[in-house]
């Protein structure tokens, strides 16, 4: 039998900012309780309508991991699919419940014997005692062998090294056992095949907050099989990483803030199960855009010195500053824009289970991840500081109203590439795929302001100036408002502002600013004179 046909169709929130999120008394899964397999959660209060995005339907590019009726109700229910044990396909998440999922164990003299890893998943997570983290560090190399001579756990028993007393014991006795039986609960929870998005197919997968968490608790055991292999042409070397195992060998200082800001999202989904809808959707963006003929006026700017995006971009569509493989190095060493963005609200990490590398029209839109913690800093200064009371209202499938978008800009090694037409009309393609409606899988009801700030800047060697007009030109193609942070950078504040009331003054399309930007790319214009000057002079000589 083919084995690609084997499946048959078938918020309580913690106010508290201390260390960790919970006491050990507050975590149900602490006592030998469970709750009966197979319930649904009911949210009675969800909001009456969601203005910005509209309710989602199935459809054949639409993917529902729960019951389509049970959420017109008000309730999350798993999608159970019979058999779920006997898929295995390269379309869609391979489960480590998989009967296809297997391992090899020796036995006497030289021989070896294939055994089902999920049953030694649940040998061990299902009796585990964590007494220290070289407990935890066993526990996962028992069904990871193949890695365990490889995989450096240093990080992890550091963490719990400068983690004392109660906090310790906390995480060791309560947190780690209840993520433990989270975990296993994966075949019950998760048995709809979860289809892979990938590059060049817009489709979208909508999940509970629950099967996520379960998802999560999956990775941070490093269970899903053929997610630990970083040779070039390995299965899913076009998919981040999944398991945690490379965090965990992490031995630098923001291991800890980031292990602090988990452990605080893992927390609060095991002392109250999340009962909510998170949709993913790949979009894409197949014709090329005529620029210079853009006849779209530029729509309406706000600039904002302070403030975060995720905070006062509240209703808006949020941008990530993203990597190609979505997450970055959230599971590794990075720790800047997109790295906080996905430790803040964990949902986002799963989005790597599933979403291969982002292709130069593509983007990855994602509705209802929750806010879990509160942080101060950025990159090395960064300091989990709490847990989060995120109370942004859900809509009628139980969604939190918060959408983010995750758009890629150009890594520039040389910044003067930047200014070259093929350059900019890469840019402006890929954010005009972010915040544009028309090719969504799911659309939006109305185009709300889009929330973004130096998008490409920084390590990626952007020119601010010269990103916030690409982010301004694909926004008014798009049809929608923009607000822009600049975090902290008073001088780039008012240069924008200035700006764009000069280009607003002159009645400027999106056309014609494209052919300025031409102009300035054709004469080299990018290391001799500022982008903004060229702009007011080349209008004074009447050029557009």
């Amino acid at each position: 039998m083919n084995k690609d046909v084997r499946a048959k169709n078938q918020d309580a929130e913690n106010p508290d900012d201390g260390w960790p999120p919970l006491s050990p008394n507050q975590v149900p899964h602490c006592s030998d309780s469970s709750r009966p397999a197979g319930d649904g959660h009911h949210f009675p209060n969800a909001a009456s309508s969601f203005g910005e995005v509209q309710t989602p339907h199935p459809a054949a590019t639409h993917v529902f991991c729960v019951q389509e009726d049970a959420l017109e109700m008000g309730q999350v229910i798993p999608f159970v699919v019979r058999g779920a044990v006997d898929f295995w396909s390269h379309h869609h998440v391979k489960m480590p419940f998989s009967n296809y999922s297997m391992q090899t164990k020796p036995r006497a003299g030289m021989y070896h014997s294939e055994i089902k890893r999920w049953n030694v998943i649940k040998g061990v997570l299902g009796k585990a005692k964590f007494e220290t983290s070289k407990d935890l560090e066993n526990a996962i190399k028992e069904y990871n062998q193949k890695y365990a001579h490889l995989w450096n756990f240093s990080g992890l028993h550091e963490f719990f090294k400068q983690t004392q007393g109660d906090n310790r014991k906390h995480l060791l006795s309560c947190v780690l056992p209840g993520m433990a039986k989270l975990a296993l609960r994966l075949p019950e929870l998760c048995s709809k095949p979860i289809p892979l998005l990938r590059q060049g197919r817009p489709q979208a997968v909508s999940m509970s907050q629950e099967q996520i968490s379960c998802l999560l608790a999956n990775a941070f055991f490093c269970t899903f099989p053929h997610r630990n292999s970083t040779h070039p042409n390995s299965e899913y070397s076009t998919f981040p990483d999944i398991n945690f195992s490379r965090l965990f060998g992490n031995s630098s200082p923001k291991l800890s803030e980031k292990l602090k800001t988990l452990f605080c999202y893992f927390g609060q989904v095991l002392e109250s199960v999340p009962i909510g809808l998170v949709t993913f959707q790949r979009c894409c963006v197949p014709e090329s855009i005529q620029w210079k003929r853009s006849q779209h006026k530029l729509t309406n700017l706000t600039v904002k010195t302070d403030g975060r995006i995720e905070e006062e971009g509240q209703g808006m569509l949020q941008v990530d500053f993203a990597s190609p493989l979505v997450g970055g190095g959230v599971l590794s060493s990075g720790l800047v824009q997109e790295e906080i963005r996905f430790l803040i609200s964990p949902e986002l990490i799963v989005a790597r289970l599933f979403t291969e590398r982002l292709d130069k029209r593509e983007c990855l839109v994602v509705t209802g991840a929750q806010l879990y913690s509160k942080y101060n800093g950025y990159s090395d200064s960064f300091k989990w500081v709490g847990a989060h009371n995120d109370e942004t209202p859900r809509d009628l499938f139980l969604r939190r109203q918060t959408e983010i978008v995750a758009i890629d800009a150009i890594h520039f090694r040389d910044p003067m590439e930047q200014y070259k037409l093929h350059s900019l009309d890469r840019e402006l393609h890929k954010a005009y795929c972010g915040f544009s409606n028309a090719h969504r899988v799911v659309p939006a009801w109305t185009n709300t302001p889009i929330a973004t700030g130096n998008w490409g800047c920084g390590a990626f060697r952007g020119d601010a100036k010269l990103k916030a007009l690409v982010q301004i030109m694909a926004a008014a193609q798009a049809g929608r408002d923009v607000t822009y942070f600049t975090f902290g950078d008073v001088g780039l504040t008012d240069s924008l502002r200035e700006m764009h009331t000069f280009l607003q003054s002159m009645d400027f399309t999106v056309g014609q600013l494209y052919c300025v930007l031409e102009r300035y790319a054709r004469k080299g214009m990018g290391n001799t004179r500022e982008l903004y000057e060229f702009i007011r002079k080349d209008c004074l000589k009447g050029r557009i």
